[in-house]
C-alpha cells in the first residue's frame, strides 16, 4: 500500500497539473455490490449523485491527510480518493486498469488505476473535513511542524503493551507509516520490531523521531517507493526501494556500522501477521 511519501508524491503531481482545471465529466466501469462501498464511486447508484455533483466545479486546492488525497472543489465538495493496495492516479501512460477517469479542461485527463480494485473515491462537503467518518481516529502528521519528541512519545505510549512495529503503523497513533517506512525506520534506529512500547528507553524514541523524519522526507525526495505497484502521475517509478536498508532484505548482508565483518543478514519474520525486516544483531 502507498505510504506517506507515496501519497505526497502524487498529491505535489496533482498540484501541478489539475489546479484551476474544470471537471467536465466522469466515467468508471466499476459495480460492486460490497455493502461497504456504498458511499463511494464503486457503486453505480452513489456514482449518479457523485457525477451531478463534480461536474462544472473548478479543482482549487489539492492536499493529503494520512494516506488519503483530498482534491477541493470549487462547489465547495471535496473528493477523497484513497489507493488502498494497487491504485494510483495517472495524467499519462494510462494502463488496462484504470477503472476511473475525469475529464478536465484543456483536454486533459485524470484516471485512477487499480488493478485489484481496492481504491476508494468518495466525496464529501468540505466543511465537514473534521467529522468527515473517512478521516476520523487518524493521528498526527509525523512531517509537520507540530509533530515534536514529546508528541512523538505521549502518541506512543497510548499503545504500551504493542509491539513497535505494529504501533508505528497504527494510523491512529500517527499517520503515513506502513510496512516499508516502518522496517527503515527501526533499522535506522537499532529497535527490534517486537520490542515493547513500555520497554523503549528515551535515546530509542529519540532515534526513532529524527528516523521517522528522516526515512518519510528521504522517500519523497526519491519520488516515493515502487517495490511494488506504486507509480506517480506520469506513471513512473519512484527510486527508495534502491536505497532500502531493511524492507526485502531478507538474506542480504546487513550494512550497519555496527554490523561490519560479523556477517551478520536482515531477516523476516512476521509480526502480528505482518512481514518486519531486521537485523538481529544491531537491532535490539
Amino acid at each position: 500500500m502507498p505510504e506517506l511519501p507515496e501519497v505526497e508524491t502524487t498529491t505535489k503531481g496533482l498540484r501541478k497539473e489539475t489546479l484551476g482545471l474544470k471537471i467536465l465529466d466522469v466515467w468508471t466501469d466499476l459495480d460492486t455490490k460490497d455493502k461497504r462501498k456504498h458511499d463511494t464511486v464503486s457503486n453505480p447508484k452513489y456514482f449518479k449523485t457523485f457525477r451531478k455533483e463534480v461536474i462544472g466545479a473548478k479543482i482549487i486546492k489539492v492536499e493529503r491527510r494520512a494516506k488519503n488525497i483530498l482534491i477541493h472543489l470549487s462547489n465547495k465538495k471535496t473528493i477523497l480518493v484513497h489507493m488502498k493496495m494497487t491504485g494510483r492516479l495517472l495524467v499519462a501512460n494510462f494502463d488496462k486498469f484504470v477503472h476511473v477517469i475525469f475529464y478536465l479542461s484543456k483536454g486533459k485527463k485524470l484516471a485512477f488505476s487499480d488493478p485489484r480494485k481496492f481504491g476508494k473515491i468518495t466525496l464529501f462537503n468540505t466543511k465537514e473535513i473534521e467529522i468527515n467518518r473517512h478521516l476520523q481516529n487518524l493521528g498526527p502528521e509525523p512531517l509537520s511542524e507540530s509533530f515534536t519528541i514529546d508528541k512523538f512519545k505521549e502518541r506512543l505510549t497510548k499503545k504500551p503493551n504493542g509491539n513497535i512495529k505494529t504501533v508505528l503503523m497504527d494510523q491512529s497513533v500517527v499517520v503515513g507509516i506502513g510496512n516499508i517506512y516502518s522496517d527503515e525506520i527501526l533499522w535506522n534506529s537499532n529497535v527490534h520490531p517486537e520490542r515493547k512500547v513500555s520497554s523503549l528507553t528515551p535515546n530509542d524514541i529519540k532515534n526513532m523521531f529524527h528516523a521517522t523524519k528522516e526515512n518519510l522526507k528521504k522517500g519523497i525526495d526519491f519520488g516515493g517507493d515502487s517495490m511494488s505497484d506504486y507509480k506517480n502521475i506520469y506513471g513512473l517509478k519512484g527510486e527508495f526501494q534502491i536505497h532500502h536498508e531493511a524492507y526485502r532484505r531478507n538474506g542480504e548482508l546487513c550494512r550497519h556500522k555496527k554490523c561490519q565483518n560479523k556477517k551478520s543478514v536482515i531477516i523476516r519474520k512476521m509480526v502480528n501477521n505482518r512481514s518486519a525486516h531486521f537485523c538481529n544483531i544491531h537491532q535490539i
